[in-house]
């Protein structure tokens, strides 16, 4: 079985179509990206991906799960990390951390291994609040709320 399967995806806005029959497939334990300019759908297909969108026609998997009807199943096993700060400006690094962890239904100590690399460069920052992180540590924070359930798939 394949990691990811996407067979002739189509995604539209309204008039604009992001994507047109767009396939392909990811084996486990390899590594791929999506490179193209802008405007070319890479972003709508990893929201996809991440059921954070529903494709207009075609059909998705991640680990077996159909991208519309697993969604549940998905989101326990992928970690996604948008390109822009998506964050919680006004809640401090911790607050946010325990935020993510809790939708999960894990805690920051359950899913500390798999961040700590990252949270020790923001851990004397966790009393700020987010919106006041320089770029690079919001960044770091977005990677460690991403990663925090210990995903299995990750974005």
């Amino acid at each position: 079985m394949n990691a990811i399967e996407v067979n002739n995806v189509c995604k539209s806005y309204g008039e604009i179509q992001a994507l047109r029959d767009f396939s392909f497939n990811v084996a486990k334990g390899s590594l791929h990206g999506l490179i193209g300019p802008d405007g070319t759908g890479k972003t709508s297909m990893f929201r996809i991906l991440a059921t954070l969108i529903l494709p207009s026609s075609g059909t998705a998997s991640v680990d077996g799960f159909d991208v519309v009807s697993g969604l549940k199943h998905i989101r326990q096993r992928v970690g996604y990390m948008p390109g822009r700060f998506s964050l919680y400006p006004d809640l401090t690094v911790e607050e946010n951390l325990r935020f993510f962890a809790t939708l999960f239904g894990t805690t920051i100590e359950e899913g500390y291994p798999i961040i700590k690399d990252i949270y020790r460069q923001i851990e004397r920052f966790k009393n700020r609040r987010a919106g006041a992180l320089s770029g690079g540590m919001k960044q770091k924070l977005a990677l460690s709320c991403a990663l925090i359930h210990q995903p299995a798939c990750c974005y």
